[in-house]
């Protein structure tokens, strides 16, 4: 026996149950789910090995019966429980009803413009915090469920594939292997062959750093999945000026993958572009071989017309209120904290720009050595500046290597420039800069003099930077903030956070997390800071870019400023992003005003990028300018005080950064101009969502049902006029009630962000689910304590005119793609009904029929008798009826069609076409609305 005589969507009797027959590649294999059951109980038949006593039957849905009466007040329950119940919701978003978070509007513009592709290839660039990984994991999920893709693999950094892991589990329900150094040994003793983990695993969570050598690229490129997410796409980008793409290991591999034209690649990036066009269009080219060639200056309006289709990119503004849906990040106070240095760091400081400009200012033929040395001078002051600590470490390490001889090391290149870029991250301070330089005995006795006197500055707490610290931390910590110190380098992070848990009460939970901790560590240690009450990160730039911190975190002090202002942005974006509950945040920019580093970072970089950004809505990278950049701060930090043209010199360095980053900006507003997003029509989306909601429930859905539920069962879920409501579950079923502490009132939420203190609670949560199975089943079993729900019910009301008649399907259909004959169920509630005007039938729409169904009320209690009687009657005439009934599910069967299929964009002809759908549709509950009578 074959599964050809149970088609997909049908009914069947399987071991005293009633399942749903699901579409199956195998024809010897028979997919079931228990209707109206849950994906966890889904199951298999092997046909061929069927028992002969466990005979499967077809089996058809009861129809209501006149006994089944109940308040008509609870068909509404049963409706709601009906289509939160659905996973394969109907809709043209297949994956709407597995996800565990309702996605705001703007969040589906990059899965309507995949669903425009035949194979996506996409780069997603939106803002830092706005919410691309929620993006890439709807399109995955999205082409999961059309049974496009099978598996897939996310490729990242390695410091970010726990968080890829864990939000592939919370949101999609996924359950992904990371595949990297410490794990691949462990996951290789699983496989019971000698093929790859890549081969054995389904879905992966890969660190690029793991996979891009030599001797793995070729065996990952063999096995790759069809569907691939590269995160932080721009750490990837090729080289300005490599001659081939093996100059990039982790380019390489990207541009490998993407020569077989059939695997889909989704790339995100908050900065895609870095200054440097060819770094761009080489990522670009991963998307389209051509895109690799563009000329942004002369681009043409066809070609940017074909770009637009393949890359998005807004800024937060842009979404706030995107479709008039309020999009709520919370508002961001900053402030600049100046402080001066004590008068023996000042002495200090004065020596050591005194020795800096020794060494920078010594006479050389060569221009390359002679920048160099300024480089070696300005990371010295950097180093130093950052911290006493710091000072004594690269003071100590370049006298030592002098002292004992060791040859100097090989000069760095020119195009290593001090400039931070956002590819390489780093908290170790530029000490080869330094020990390139050839120094003199006099010079030797002068590293040995600012050694001393930075060792006294650490010891004798002379550090007025630290001590301003300590004061704002207390008074972000009095606020009942929890605040994020970022530091250049490992020795200062380490530092800060001693004086700190020095300084601060003991309850107040203080770590320090740097790149000395492996990526495991560094989550495990900020998971254990998340349940103390109060806490404090000390942190290096490792974790600015890409971790989500937002759940523990709510204000950022910048201990040392970021040379690229592009990195202050990722810093405070690790806690200033959507999903912080907290609605204001703090972000603390600290800064010697004695300092002219400090300064000139300050005002020179950090203010001018800060306002080109907020006037024009554009990103400024300036990585192509940074030679130049560094060359005009060598000039401002060490020109010689005592010369007349001093100041003249300094408003000139200032003047040739503000011209290269107002060259910057023009490019930056010229490539807004190339990517603002037009093609997708906002309105579109809106009905589209909408109709996803109609079909399985937004937000506000469930926050009703749930409250009704609770309320049928014995329990009490009210709003606490705060934030969310208060759930006393202690009448609750008991396999109910176990999701919560039952002798408390807990705090709980349908929103997301969820409000602080709160649990949220989506429509795929556990306990929305059980509430879901149990009350559908005391519809059709009426429990000895909770009653029933009606599935038949009359009732005298004053919201209509006639006698009227509800009734509520559950109608399920099939659809196939042409091209593959892949087969998917879809499902989705109707409500439906009728009304005898004048002698003739008048059908009720969709709208009209729930509207009456959610707003008439029962104004006197009719006997049992009398609407058993009536009910009877009505149930006859259904029987004449049937034809309208199969006229209403072709009907929707065909609807469905068009919406799986609205985004393809094809050459003639349909994408899907629809299958023979299941009829009758299942009738759920009948409904009798009589007009009050006139006495009344």
């Amino acid at each position: 026996m074959t599964n050809t005589q149970h088609q997909p969507g049908t009914l069947i009797h399987y071991r005293k149950r009633d399942w749903m027959v699901l579409p199956s590649d195998d024809k010897d294999i028979l997919r079931i789910k228990p209707l109206g059951g849950s994906e966890e109980e889904e199951t298999a038949v092997y046909l061929p090995l069927t028992i002969l006593n466990e005979k499967i039957t077809s089996a058809h849905f009861p129809e209501p019966e006149a006994t089944e009466i109940g308040a008509f007040e609870t068909a509404r329950i049963l409706f709601d429980a009906s289509r939160l119940s659905f996973r394969n919701a109907a809709g043209p978003f297949r994956c709407m009803g597995k996800l565990s978070f309702r996605p705001r509007a703007y969040q589906l513009v990059p899965l309507v413009m995949a669903l425009k592709q035949d194979i996506v290839r996409l780069m997603i660039a939106d803002d830092v915090g706005i919410g691309k990984t929620v993006e890439a994991l709807i399109i995955l999920k999205e082409l999961m469920e059309r049974g496009e893709v099978k598996k897939f693999a996310v490729i990242c950094p390695p410091h970010l594939c726990e968080q890829w892991q864990a939000e592939l589990k919370d949101k999609l329900d996924i359950d992904a292997e990371i595949i990297r150094s410490s794990t691949a040994a462990k996951l290789d003793r699983k496989i019971p062959d000698d093929q790859s983990v890549f081969h054995h695993v389904a879905f992966q969570v890969i660190s690029i750093d793991y996979v891009k050598s030599d001797r793995r690229r070729g065996i990952f490129i063999n096995d790759c999945p069809e569907l691939i997410i590269v995160d932080e796409a721009h750490t990837c980008a090729l080289p300005e000026g490599a001659k081939s793409k093996s100059q990039q290991q982790r380019y390489a591999l990207l541009h490998d993958l993407a020569e077989d034209k059939n695997r889909n690649i989704v790339l995100l990036t908050a900065t895609p572009h870095s200054g440097k066009d060819g770094e761009f269009t080489s990522l670009l080219g991963l998307l389209k071989p051509k895109f690799g060639n563009l000329k942004f200056e002369t681009i043409d309006q066809n070609d940017r017309r074909k770009l637009a289709r393949h890359f998005v990119q807004r800024k937060r503004e842009n979404i706030k209120r995107w479709l008039k849906e309020k999009t709520e990040f919370p508002e961001r106070d900053s402030l600049e904290i100046g402080y001066a240095l004590s008068p023996e760091y000042q002495l200090f400081y004065h020596n050591l720009i005194r020795f800096a400009r020794g060494i920078s200012s010594k006479e050389t033929d060569n221009k390359q050595t002679q920048l160099l040395r300024s480089w070696a001078a300005i990371a010295l002051i950097k180093g130093a500046m950052s911290s006493p600590i710091m000072a004594v470490e690269m003071l100590e390490r370049r006298k030592e290597k002098l002292i004992t001889g060791e040859e100097t090391i090989e000069a760095p290149s020119l195009e290593d420039t001090l400039f931070e870029d956002l590819e390489h991250i780093s908290d170790i301070p530029r000490q080869d800069l330094i020990e390139s330089i050839d120094f003199e005995n006099e010079e030797l006795n002068d590293l040995e003099s600012l050694q001393k006197e930075a060792v006294l500055l650490q010891q004798d707490q002379l550090d007025r930077k630290i001590e301003t610290t300590i004061k704002y931390v207390k008074q972000l910590i009095k606020e009942g903030l929890d605040p994020i110190v970022f530091c250049h380098y490992i020795a200062t992070a380490n530092y800060v956070a001693n004086r700190l848990k020095n300084e601060l009460p003991k309850n107040i939970h203080i770590e320090a997390i740097t790149s000395e901790l492996a990526d495991e560590q560094r989550k495990e240690r900020i998971d254990i800071m998340g349940k103390a009450e109060k806490r404090v990160l000390v942190a290096t730039d490792c974790l600015s870019e890409g971790i989500n911190l937002q759940e523990h975190f709510t204000a950022v002090l910048h201990y040392d400023l970021p040379w690229n202002p592009n990195r202050l942005e990722q810093r405070i974006g690790r806690v200033d992003r959507f999903g912080q509950s907290a609605p204001n945040i703090k972000n603390y920019i600290l800064y010697g005003e004695d300092n002219d580093m400090d300064t000139f970072v300050l005002e020179v970089l950090i203010k001018k990028v800060v306002e080109i950004q907020k006037s024009t809505g554009v990103s400024i990278a300036i990585g192509e300018n940074s030679k130049s950049v560094m060359a005009e701060a060598a000039k401002h930090l060490l020109f010689d005080e005592e010369k007349a043209e001093g100041k003249q010199q300094k408003l000139f360095a200032e003047e040739t950064v503000s011209n290269e980053l107002d060259l910057a900006r023009k490019k930056g507003d010229n490539l807004r101009s190339i990517f603002a997003h037009e093609s997708i029509d906002p309105e579109t989306i809106k009905k589209d969502l909408d109709e996803v909601d109609e079909a399985i429930g937004d937000d506000q859905t469930v926050a009703q049902f749930v409250r009704s539920a609770v309320q049928q069962l014995g329990g009490n879920c009210e709003w606490d006029g705060i934030n969310g409501y208060n759930l006393q579950a202690q009448n609750l079923p008991p396999h109910i009630k176990r999701f919560f502490n039952s002798d408390k009132v807990s705090k709980i939420s349908f929103v997301s962000p969820t409000p602080k203190g709160y649990r949220y609670i989506g429509r795929n949560h556990q306990f929305v689910e059980q509430l879901c199975q149990f009350l559908l089943a005391i519809a059709f079993e009426p429990h000895p304590e909770y009653g029933r729900l009606a599935r038949v019910s009359e009732i005298q009301t004053d919201a209509v005119n006639t006698k009227t008649t509800l009734v509520m399907f559950r109608v399920r259909n099939v659809i196939k793609e042409v091209a593959s004959k892949k087969e998917a169920i879809a499902e989705e509630m109707y409500l439906w009904g009728y009304q005898s005007v004048s002698g003739n039938l008048e059908v009720l729409d969709y709208t009209t029929a729930k509207n009456l169904m959610t707003t008439a009320k029962s104004l006197s209690n009719l006997s049992k008798e009398r609407q058993q009687e009536d009910l009877e009657a009505e149930l006859k005439h259904f029987e004449t009826m049937k034809p309208q009934f199969i006229d209403l599910a072709n009907d929707r069967a065909e609807k469905l069609v068009e919406a799986h299929g609205r985004f393809k964009e094809l050459v003639g002809g349909r994408r899907f076409e629809k299958a023979t759908p299941v009829l009758p549709p299942d009738v759920m509950g009948v409904y009798i609305l009589m007009p009050k009578p006139k006495s009344l």
